[in-house]
């Protein structure tokens, strides 16, 4: 593994992680709904998560993380469409999707 794939990974390992962090160790849907800082820090996380993803494709395409394309369109409509954000998919995504990414990166390093 090169070391920018390595650094990539361990970005977005850190990202995720923070998650918790931002959400105080508390998965409720109730204070991520009505808290704008944790729901901005969170998707600022995701934002991290799907740059570090892209970059990680672009050096290698073939690498076996399994929503690495929803997780980059995930990134992109964060940024390009922020006003069209629903917290709703993002919980679903925090619930869902980072645990398995995070099983996979941590597999990968």
């Amino acid at each position: 593994m090169m070391f920018e794939e390595k650094k990539l990974l361990n970005d977005i390992q850190q990202a995720a992680l923070n998650i918790d962090v931002h959400l105080e160790g508390r998965r409720v849907f109730e204070e991520f709904a009505k808290s704008i800082t944790k729901r901005r820090a969170v998707e600022r996380e995701l934002e991290i998560i799907g740059e570090a993803t892209n970059n990680l494709l672009k050096i290698n395409p073939e690498l076996p993380i399994s929503s690495a394309r929803k997780i980059v369109n995930l990134r992109n409509r964060v940024i390009h469409n922020y006003d069209d954000v629903d917290e709703i998919i993002i919980w679903k995504v925090i619930m869902k999707d980072i645990p398995i990414l995070l099983d996979e990166v941590q597999s990968l390093l």
